[in-house]
Formats: C-alpha cells, structure tokens, sequence
C-alpha cells in the first residue's frame, strides 16, 4: 500500500477543519487540488474517510481510525527522518568499544562522559577484554573502536596515543611498603611483582621487565590469580606481592578498597601507555565522531606529555599511524 506522507498531511488538515475550502487555504493549496489527493487516498486505502454533503464534511468510521493513526506514523516518518540525518552526520550511531581492563575506572569513564557530552544520541556498547586482544577484534569487525595498554602492531589498524601515565604500585596495608610514600623500583628485587601473563598483555608485560632489568635486577613474576583485576584486589589483602598497575586504575582501586593502597613507583618512573585503535578502513560517522571527542577528552585532561621541541612535538602528535 503506497500511502503518502502529503496525502496523510491533506487528510489531517481537513479532518481538522471539516471542511475543504478552509484545509485547502491552510494548506495553501486550491480545493480541487486537495478534492484530487484525498480522492486518492481514498481508492489506496479502498474505503471513504468523509461524508461530504452541500452543508456539512464529517468523518466515516474508517476515517476516524485514519485520524487516530496518522498523527502517528508521520510522528514516526519525521523521526526516521531525523535521526537519519544525525546518523549521517556522526551525531547518532552505535560504537562498539573494547577496552582493557585497567581503563575501568578513571580513563574509560573520562572519555565515556566526553563522548556523552559530545553526542548525546550516541549509543556505546563497551567490553572488557585484554590488550592482546583488542587489535584483532577490532580488525575483525566485531569492535569499531579499541583502548589499549601498549597494543601490539596490526596491519590495517590505525592507532594513537591517547594517554601517558606512571604505574603504580598496590599493596596490602600490611605489607613492608604500605607506609612508604612512594616505592623505588630497586625496593622490588626481592618482592613477586604481580602482572598480566604476558600473552594478555605482552607489550606492557616487557615495558616492566625492561624496567626492572635497567633498575639492576631480574623479578619474581606471578600472574594475577584471576583474569580479572577487579578479581585479584581481595588476593592482595593478605599477601606479599606487589601489583603493578596504571596510576589511574591503582589509586581509584585503592579509594574502593580500603585494605589496599597505591603507591606511586619512582626511581626510575615506569609510564605506561594507551592508545585508541580504530580500523584504517572507511569509518561511520557516529566512529569519526567518538575518535574526536577522545582526543578531545585527552587534551582538556592533558593525558599527553607536553612537545619541547619539534622532533618530540611529531612524535607525540595526535595524527592517527598506520601500524
């Protein structure tokens, strides 16, 4: 049935008026015109929707359903309408987002709230999933965006920094560093340092090797007990290891449990890193949008280091890289 959004306009105003001289002067339209098109409709619906008489216009039973119902399908047309536009200019949409889990708290919040503010009909479905396997998700076509600790290099994958940041370290309050204000990384040679298994992880697994190996020792490695390290906070309560962990993720775990503190790692600093990952592909919209508002969200944060000179100003850019 080809009902026509005019037609179903035509037919509202002279329900309305009950009387086609008046509708066609509201719809700056002459009567024979709007005669014609409700005619039309007539004989697509295959019924009559007025009763016309020398004195009087009214309403038929069936016209009076039609009145009832298009009001809302042209409310649901206009709708259609709109959000297609906004889709079309990147201010709707859905972006599937896989993000590692250290991001839980501060990071992923920040540029969710960025993003929110920034495209208030934007839907985001996040994941949690770990930094190894974000890139081939996001290849793969089940993500369209990715947040990673150090990802590991894909062809056909975009990625940027988006924030630097130090690592911390979490303890029991009655572990030996509990009270320290902050922790040497040489104070950690004969503590079991608790990390992501590398395959979860490798880039940022061998930033913290490479870390502790320049400080002048080998550490004891033991992987987090559970995959989780929401999971694994409870675990540090009572036990001597030492879990290293982004800043952002290790203060805010720390204010959630009290059993548990956060202390920054000096002497030397280990930063850690996150970059966004998106596929070098054509990209929606409602994606090029989200990756504005992350870079955004970094800049009014200043997540970035601050360029010196110009060779450091290119490598820190935000300009997207192919990997």
């Amino acid at each position: 049935m080809d009902l026509q959004p005019r037609q179903l306009r035509y037919f509202l105003a002279v329900a309305e008026e009950l009387h086609f001289g008046r509708a066609a002067a509201r719809l700056y339209i002459s009567q024979p015109s709007l005669s014609n098109q409700i005619h039309k409709l007539e004989q697509t619906l295959s019924t009559e929707l007025f009763v016309r008489t020398s004195r009087e216009v009214k309403l038929t039973a069936a016209g009076q359903a039609l009145l009832e119902e298009a009001p809302l399908a042209l409310a649901a047309l206009d709708r259609a309408a709109e959000r297609t536009g906004l889709a079309g200019a990147g201010i709707t949409g859905t972006v599937r987002l896989g993000f590692a889990p250290p991001a839980s708290f501060e990071t992923l919040g920040t540029i969710l709230a960025s993003v929110e503010n920034d495209n208030p009909n934007m839907t985001v479905i996040p994941s949690e999933l770990f930094s190894a396997e974000i890139p081939g998700r996001v290849l793969g076509g089940e993500l369209d965006i990715g947040l990673a600790l150090h990802p590991e290099p894909v062809t056909g994958i975009l990625t940027e920094a988006l924030r630097v940041e130090p690592v911390a370290a979490l303890v029991g309050k009655r572990h030996r560093l509990a009270l320290a204000k902050s922790i040497s990384l040489g104070e950690l040679e004969h503590e079991t340092v608790l990390l992501f298994p590398r395959e979860l992880a490798p880039a940022y697994y061998d930033r913290i090797m490479e870390s502790c190996q320049r400080a002048g020792f080998q550490p004891q490695v033991r992987a987090f007990p559970k995959p989780s390290v929401h999971a694994s906070l409870a675990h540090l309560l009572g036990a001597r290891e030492v879990g290293l962990i982004p800043a952002s993720f290790a203060f805010h775990a720390a204010d959630a449990e009290p059993g548990v503190v956060a202390r920054t790692i000096v002497d030397p600093p280990i930063q850690a890193e996150w970059s966004i990952l998106w596929p070098a592909r054509a990209q929606s919209p409602a994606v090029t949008r989200f990756l504005d508002s992350a870079r955004h969200c970094a800049a009014d944060n200043q997540w970035l280091p601050v360029p010196s000179t110009p060779a450091t100003a290119k490598t820190n850019s935000l300009t997207a890289t192919p990997l």
